[in-house]
């Protein structure tokens, strides 16, 4: 984590809630469009000062009930609680070292989740973005383009350290950021699992990941459109949607429907089915 990550989210949250979101009233000049720190502090029953702190990384750590009131002062969404919360943990990026931990198992019901989503295309991942278990249409999308290649697949490493992936993913950049606010948000600040994981990926994935890595976090995205240029029926436009499946692990499930009728018909022929039987779900 970065050095100050809780006092940027803070800010830029502060600043992007104006005075009539927060039940203030509107009106006089100000500097910014957001609120100002004495009306953050006036909100969250706190001092100026205290939130000066917080902003300018003097103080990491506060409590669960000021962090309640300043959420409560800057209408964060139920994420970005969480994401608060997270980044309030001590985030020091202590030196990791040791062997990896044995990958999460799955439990029964989840893979028969994923048997009842076939042939969809879906994926199961852990916090570090390594491929537990997919569907067959997962398999016939992902595995001509190398997603899974690597013992086991992992989806940033291919990102950011595959030749293939810059033509296999029309929208490198978006995605290399999407992945990068997952592998972060996925796991507690001080993971030495995911630090020694970014740490091999500073190297190997080079400055494209070191600089996203260190750069202030961001919310994960959960749904949108993927684009896939497939070798075998062409550029798939699949929509997602992202299912949290944590319990003792941090598990991700990944579900794909095609966006368009052409991604309806080229999924199908990857699949075997008949046209019109994967129906789109977007125009």
């Amino acid at each position: 984590m970065g050095e100050n990550d809780l006092g940027g989210f803070l800010r830029r949250r502060r600043e992007a809630v104006t005075p009539g979101e927060a039940g203030l009233p509107v009106g006089g000049r100000r500097r910014t469009p957001g609120l100002r720190r004495s009306e953050v502090a006036t909100l969250a029953g706190v001092s100026v000062e205290y939130v000066t702190r917080l902003e300018q990384g003097r103080d990491r750590r506060p409590s669960g009930q000021v962090l309640g009131a300043l959420a409560d002062a800057l209408r964060l969404s139920p994420v970005e609680r969480l994401h608060l919360y997270r980044l309030s943990k001590d985030g020091g990026g202590s030196q990791c070292t040791g062997e990896r931990a044995p990958a999460p198992s799955v439990r029964p019901t989840v893979r028969a989740l994923l048997d009842r989503l076939d042939p969809e295309p879906a994926v199961l991942v852990d916090r570090r973005c390594d491929v537990l278990a997919t569907t067959s249409g997962f398999d016939r999308v992902a595995g001509p383009l190398g997603l899974l290649d690597g013992d086991p697949p992992n989806l940033v490493r291919f990102v950011f350290t595959d030749g293939r992936a810059g033509a296999a993913l029309p929208d490198w950049e978006r995605v290399a950021d999407e992945l990068v606010a997952d592998l972060r948000f996925a796991t507690m600040p001080a993971d030495p699992e995911v630090a020694r994981f970014a740490e091999e990926l500073s190297v190997t994935g080079g400055a494209a990941f070191a600089r996203r890595w260190t750069e202030p976090p961001t919310l994960p995205v959960r749904t949108g459109v993927r684009r896939f240029a497939h070798p075998e029926v062409g550029e798939l436009r699949l929509a997602y949607e992202t299912l949290d499946l944590s319990d003792a692990d941090v598990l991700r499930l990944v579900a794909y429907l095609p966006a368009d009728e052409a991604a309806s018909a080229g999924l199908g022929r990857l699949v075997g089915r008949a046209p019109g039987s994967l129906r789109a779900v977007s125009g």
